[in-house]
């Protein structure tokens, strides 16, 4: 099956075009990449300190259409093609949809969006696109729903234009499962760590998801944002504060004295509350009140913060995972979501796991742990097995920024 895949949840525009083969479900999947084309908003966002939602949109507006462009090219289709007979049979099926109105409504508001699309696939061989791409995943939530619905009109329109079935997909299985194709035996357990996720989640069988923990206030990749904001470090703040914890660890001096929380670490629970540890550390500085010079902290040094906070996060993480482990008899675990790209994180969960043999570790790989199409071309592709009643009307698909798992 070949599926072309969209994500636009938040600051990443991403297409791609993936051939996908065999049965998850019977450990026979494989998938071959023929394009994958992400576009990245952080340096838009850095002045802010965070994403802004509407710039996200119009982002995602400018760049979706140059990112297919990219993708169709690398699939072999040639853009400009010479089928004039298939040009016009595409032209006249654009007019007639068009002047019913469907078409253009889909767009709304979104007016110079509608005319790009519109120009592009006027240049598209209509009998080619459909021979090519069985099937179009998208990404309906959660996310912030201004960008999400960028990707829902975008993929609801190609759809619509060239007759081709359309899949919704959930983000956070989309994290899920982007350890695939490794083998994931049950039960399992997944870890879901993101700037807007914190999650635990049992999964007894394919396509049965419980939310047994999550966190309730700041996510974790919101929490090192917002200490590296306070340390005088620029956004992205995860890998600024990894960074001054890495080299702190390298001078092997231990600092006692300086010691944060874990919140809810022994709690009875699998929930998180990373709020604690972030106005631990606010309070912290203020203690010191000559402690920014420069625009950077000195007392406490900020090597010295960022690796007790990053220890301390990590803590919390293993303890209330591994404890589900232990009471749920986890046979895989899976971390996903663009903390896993913190190198520390990865390194005490691959240790802890030795303690035990029975569970095995699945972590995706690089370009699969931050927000990407591919994963979502992935559960697309495996709701196939999975679901019995795939019939949904499409014409309601919307953008859902809450949209859970359960």
């Amino acid at each position: 099956m070949n599926i072309l895949g969209i994500e636009t949840s938040c600051d990443e525009t991403a297409v791609c075009f993936v051939k996908c083969t065999g049965n998850p479900v019977k450990n026979t999947f494989e998938m071959k990449v023929v394009g994958n084309e992400v576009y990245s908003q952080i340096k838009l966002h850095e002045e802010f300190g965070g994403v802004v939602p509407m710039m996200a949109k119009r982002e995602h507006a400018k760049n979706l259409i140059p990112l297919l462009r990219k993708i169709l090219l690398a699939s072999g289709l040639q853009i400009s093609h010479e089928n004039r007979e298939s040009e016009q049979e595409l032209r006249e099926c654009l007019k007639k949809k068009i002047e019913e109105g469907n078409l253009e409504e889909l767009f709304g508001r979104e007016k110079e969006f509608f005319g790009e699309f519109v120009r592009f696939v006027e240049q598209l061989d209509a009998t080619e696109i459909k021979n090519k791409i069985d099937t179009i995943a998208v990404t309906e939530g959660p996310g912030l729903e201004p960008a999400l619905w960028m990707g829902i009109i975008f993929a609801r329109a190609l759809a619509f234009v060239f007759d081709i079935p359309l899949v919704p997909v959930n983000h956070m299985e989309g994290h899920i499962l982007s350890v695939l194709p490794q083998q994931i035996t049950f039960p399992a357990l997944a870890l879901l760590i993101s700037g807007g996720h914190t999650e635990l989640v049992h999964i007894p069988a394919w396509n049965t998801y419980k939310i047994i923990g999550q966190t309730r206030d700041d996510a974790i990749g919101e929490a090192f944002d917002k200490v590296a904001r306070m340390l005088g470090l620029p956004y992205p703040g995860g890998p600024q504060i990894s960074r001054l914890a890495e080299a702190q660890r390298a001078t092997k001096t231990s600092t006692p004295e300086y010691i944060l929380p874990r919140p809810m670490i022994h709690s009875k629970d699998y929930d998180f509350s990373f709020s604690g540890i972030k106005t631990a550390v606010l309070y912290s500085l203020r203690k010191n009140p000559s402690y920014v010079e420069d625009g950077l902290l000195h007392e406490p040094a900020p090597e010295v913060v960022a690796k007790e906070f990053e220890d301390a996060v990590t803590d919390v993480l293993l303890t209330k995972t591994f404890n589900a482990i232990d009471e749920f008899a986890i046979k895989t675990l899976i971390i996903g979501g663009g903390v896993v790209s913190n190198s520390f994180i990865r390194s005490r969960f691959e240790e802890k796991i030795s303690e035990y043999p029975k569970t095995k570790l699945l972590i995706p790989s690089p370009e699969m742990r931050t927000d990407n199409a591919l994963m979502i071309a992935v559960a697309g592709y495996v709701k196939k097995f999975t679901t019995t009643n795939s019939k949904q009307d499409l014409s309601k698909l919307s953008a859902k920024g809450n949209l859970s798992l359960t």
